[in-house]
């Protein structure tokens, strides 16, 4: 997968006149003052990731799923080569997005967590399998290692396999040394 823009959080100014007195988020004429896309933070947040087989298959029946929806939508379709929108094509606004993680971490018995928490996930998982730091770096985008003490977090199995390695190798040696008086 490449990865070279990201979705800009939705700003909006005020489409009323007079002004409502709402917050031109909450203002019921709101107009979208930036675009959808951005830059990247940085350049190396533009990048190519793999994918396991299992979710390249999940896209494959989304594609197929979101090309029924476009039938579906007709002339209200709107263009915009996202993978995942509205059924009428529009990206997903970022509140819809959060309730509908909000419900799968629900559905699924786990932690309440923000969404950015994912990343702190994905980058915990790299490093409890023992991803490379500089793969790390590149899978998550990361231009400095200091992202890795950011969103790496050490967990007890780590800490158990480590204490588990480090007492093979002392124990394991000293034994090995009595076996051979």
């Amino acid at each position: 997968m490449s990865i070279r823009r990201t979705r800009s959080r939705p700003r909006y100014d005020h489409g009323c006149s007079p002004d409502c007195g709402k917050s031109p988020g909450h203002c019921t004429q709101r107009v979208q003052s930036n675009p959808d896309l951005g830059e990247t933070k940085s350049d190396a947040g533009r990048r190519t990731i793999g994918l396991p087989e299992e979710l390249v298959s999940m896209l494959r029946a989304h594609r197929e799923q979101q090309a029924a929806d476009r039938v579906a939508a007709r002339q209200l379709w709107v263009e915009g080569d996202w993978v995942f929108t509205e059924v009428t094509g529009t990206p997903v606004n970022p509140v819809t997005d959060y309730h509908r993680w909000k419900a799968l971490l629900k559905r699924a018995g786990v932690r309440q967590a923000r969404l950015h928490d994912a990343r702190h996930t994905a980058a915990t998982v790299l490093l409890v399998l023992g991803v490379p730091e500089r793969t790390a770096m590149g899978i998550m985008g990361w231009s400095t290692t200091a992202m890795a003490a950011r969103y790496q977090h050490i967990t007890d199995p780590i800490r158990a396999t480590v204490a588990s390695q480090v007492g093979g190798l002392l124990w394991e040696q000293e034994t090995g040394l009595r076996n051979a008086n």
